[in-house]
């Protein structure tokens, strides 16, 4: 049995490393975080010319509808350019969201927009107590004939400023979350930025006062598949980080020289790169086959995208670190720019769950 990436999938993984490395270099990576919405314009548009916006909306609505191990490819090698911008928010956790719970009517208006790349849509879920429990929720969905009225206020909404719907969650009666999608113009949204350590990304603290938004089908279920999915999103940029992390520090530590060697002859950076390449390399088919059982393995879903989850974001965190280490005093200065990708590994810890949250999940699932 073949337990790797298919011949096509591998095709997918090479030829977007090759174009992000074309398109998306730390100076363009920099020009977005200078920007005032942290967008790259220009780099998106070429990503919706690939098709990459609709990789998973279903064809129907305009996309490639191909599943989410693919958009795992993809979102690695995002993850291994420090790539800005509301893809991975937008067409991986929302567009499933949508395509899952969506009405035609709703997925008419966004997922063909996702898909050619005209709009872009957020997750909104965390709010002041941090948490990703439903009965920890204060955001309330109110119904109204077909449609709900949101009232409540989430935090750290990824892109919540440029972002052109939300998908939002919120409780209506009971403790269950369902989820729903409000106009980012409509009446009773405003939006406020935040500061971010990870500059890559922008957040935005999003304020509900009786917003009028369409509900998801699929309740207390689609709110658990869309946590999951986002674990398995973060997981990828994570995979795709680390590894750009360390070819970083291997690349200086050829080149840098002290007592007339290359820094990377003594032991202890050859020890340190190793030590970081042992750690990450076993977690890509953790991670593949967690992006796998989104589509085809029901029953392992939640399990493995939180394994998944806790075990490449704590390598990152970790990698990065050490990746900084090896790089010297340099690798402290904001002219470097190994320290883009050592904030982003601070984001993705936090994001979606800490790694001792996931671990937890996996205990509680495996009944321990």
């Amino acid at each position: 049995m073949d337990f790797g990436l298919s011949e096509e999938q591998q095709q997918l993984k090479i030829s977007a490393r090759e174009f992000l490395a074309d398109k998306c270099s730390t100076a363009a990576v920099r020009k977005a975080m200078a920007s005032d919405d942290g967008r790259a314009p220009e780099l998106e548009r070429e990503i919706a010319k690939l098709g990459w916006t609709g990789l998973i909306v279903p064809e129907k609505f305009g996309g490639a509808g191909l599943g989410m191990l693919d958009m795992a490819v993809i979102l690695e090698e995002q993850g291994y350019a420090a790539m800005p911008g509301p893809f991975l928010f937008s067409s991986a956790i929302a567009a499933d969201a949508l395509a899952r719970g969506g009405s035609d009517e709703l997925n008419r208006k966004w997922l063909g927009a996702i898909a050619d790349g005209s709009a872009a849509g957020t997750i909104a879920i965390v709010e002041d107590s941090d948490s990703l429990s439903p009965a920890d929720l204060a955001t309330v969905a109110k119904k109204e004939g077909a449609s709900a009225r949101i009232s409540g206020v989430k935090m750290f909404v990824p892109y919540g400023a440029a972002a052109d719907f939300i998908v939002v969650a919120a409780r209506s009666g009971g403790l269950d979350a369902a989820l729903y999608v409000v106009d980012a113009k409509a009446a009773g949204v405003r939006v406020t930025a935040l500061q971010n350590l990870d500059q890559t990304r922008r957040v935005a603290r999003v304020e509900f006062d009786g917003a009028v938004a369409a509900p998801l089908a699929g309740g207390a279920k689609l709110y658990s598949r869309t946590l999951d999915i986002g674990a398995v999103a973060i997981a990828a940029d994570s995979l795709g980080g680390i590894e750009r992390a360390l070819d970083m520090a291997v690349d200086y530590s050829k080149v840098r020289e002290q007592f007339g060697k290359p820094i990377g002859s003594f032991q202890a950076l050859k020890h340190a790169a190793a030590e970081i390449l042992s750690e990450f390399e076993p977690g890509r088919a953790l991670l593949w086959y967690a992006a796998y059982a989104q589509d085809a393995a029901p029953d392992a879903a939640s399990r493995t995208a939180s394994m998944a989850k806790a075990r490449l974001c704590d390598v990152y965190m970790r990698g990065a670190d050490r990746a900084v280490l090896m790089h010297g005093g340099i690798g402290f200065t904001w002219e470097h720019d190994i320290h883009l990708w050592f904030k982003r590994a601070r984001f993705n810890e936090a994001y979606f769950g800490s790694p001792a949250y996931h671990r937890e999940c996996v205990a509680q699932l495996g009944d321990y």
